[in-house]
């Protein structure tokens, strides 16, 4: 239902005329009007001419916006009085028009409101959802692009598929998983969380498969590993794309025959175990570079969800910051309110190359360093600043420290890398990694 809200009657009639063709209309004269038409009909659009007789047009928004918020409210205004537009924008309409009004052009106005108000309850309805079924996991999101992500999850959640979650380091990949597995017919058993880069690879397959009792030196009892650990839940590998090729086989072996073994034994061990992997990398790169079995690749693979950046879903920056402003008041005994319009507005601006993360980094330390009721620019700015300042120049200085150490080891060890590893203490693995990440090459002579 669409209520136009026009003093001029003349204007009005033609405006419902023209609506009432395709949409249930109504029309009131003036603001006190239309919130006695409210006792009866809330409508879903109302068309809100910006100067009117009695209360203004920027009283009924906020009171709109304030009270209904799910009305989309598409703002009449005169020709060039843009500065007005621009102010009911920011208190919340969705759209304005022009006088003269081009009603084609008002019609694709009003259709994109529908659709969006459309999604505005979706998102709701899955937030509902979320909070009834995980109320102690915080899952904040306004965008469009979020709830893609979450309702493919809950999609996903109450089969045993294998689910690859790929996106930039800090954008929630953890956070997916565990929604996953919490919607589950599983959510009462283990959700084991594994991070394959924190794990030596001399080490990996013990962690992940377990060892009997002399498999190796030291190994002087039984271990259980992560897989028997997850047995009838959920096995969480992050950071995927670490997996050394040799542990890949045996990756790719369990998702065929959901099977393993501990190392050190010949007995297959079955085992009901869902897996969940996640990954910062592009594994298909992986796979044309061989770091990574094309096989692999494609058993994970079977329902993929990205997460988008930050910086792509800016709607979900203010919420976030919001909730993370709570959290950590609340934690560090401050009273702090909200941010300023300064401090907003470089939120909304600033790109988050570490995504959520960084977000709720930057939150904390702001909210250590505030003294009063509001998180300011100065609070953000010198936070940032110090911490660009401070990490730059450590960064700087470490990385040139660890490149020489490494060269000087290959050097010693005529590049074989397998010496120099050696002398680093060091996996090749391991080595490998941090020659292509400070690029270390052997210069031709």
């Amino acid at each position: 239902m669409i209520l136009v809200i026009e003093d001029d009657d003349f204007q009005r009639t033609i405006l419902i005329d023209f609506l009432k063709k395709k949409y249930e209309v109504y029309g009131a004269g003036s603001g006190e009007e239309f919130f006695d038409l409210l006792n009866n009909k809330v409508p879903d659009i109302v068309l809100l001419d910006w100067r009117l007789p009695g209360i203004q047009g920027d009283e009924v928004l906020e009171k709109i916006k304030k009270e209904y918020p799910y009305i989309e409210v598409i703002v009449i205004t005169a020709f060039g009085d843009i500065e007005q537009a621009v102010k009911a924008m920011k208190i919340g309409a969705f759209h304005y028009i022009t006088k003269p009004i081009d009603l084609n052009e008002l019609e694709i106005i009003i259709e994109k409101a529908i659709e969006h108000q459309k999604l505005k309850k979706e998102n709701e309805l899955l937030k509902e959802f979320v909070r009834e079924k995980l109320p102690e996991t915080p899952v904040i999101f306004e965008s469009g692009a979020m709830r893609k992500v979450l309702s493919l999850a809950q999609k996903v959640a109450p089969t045993d598929a294998t689910v690859l979650i790929t996106g930039e380091s800090g954008t929630g990949k953890e956070l997916i998983a565990e929604v996953i597995h919490r919607l589950s017919p599983r959510a009462d058993k283990p959700l084991v969380k594994v991070n394959i880069a924190a794990i030596p690879e001399t080490l990996i397959e013990s962690e992940l498969f377990g060892h009997e009792k002399g498999a190796f030196t030291g190994a002087d009892k039984r271990r259980i590993g992560r897989f028997e650990s997850a047995d009838k839940g959920t096995l969480f590998l992050d950071e995927i794309g670490e997996l050394p090729l040799n542990t890949q086989v045996k990756l790719l072996r369990f998702l065929q025959d959901r099977v393993i073994e501990r190392l050190g034994s010949n007995i297959p061990i079955s085992l009901d175990v869902r897996i969940i992997a996640a990954t910062n990398r592009n594994l298909e790169s992986l796979v044309k570079e061989g770091k990574f079995r094309e096989d692999l690749f494609y058993r994970l693979n079977v329902i993929n969800i990205h997460i988008p950046p930050l910086r792509e879903r800016r709607e979900d920056i203010y919420p976030l910051a919001k909730y993370f402003l709570k959290h950590f008041s609340r934690k560090h005994g401050k009273e702090i309110k909200d941010f300023t319009k300064e401090a907003l507005d470089f939120l909304m601006s600033y790109n988050f190359p570490g995504n959520v993360r960084e977000l709720q980094n930057l939150i904390e330390r702001a909210c250590v360093l505030s003294e009063g009721e509001y998180i300011t620019l100065k609070d953000l700015t010198l936070t940032l600043e110090r911490e660009e300042r401070t990490e730059s120049y450590l960064d700087e200085k470490l990385e040139n420290f660890e490149r020489q150490l490494i060269i000087d080891a290959l050097e010693k060890t005529g590049w074989v890398q397998k010496k120099a590893a050696e002398i680093l203490g060091l996996s090749e693995r391991a080595l490998r990694y941090r020659m292509e990440k400070l690029g270390i090459k052997r210069q031709k002579k």
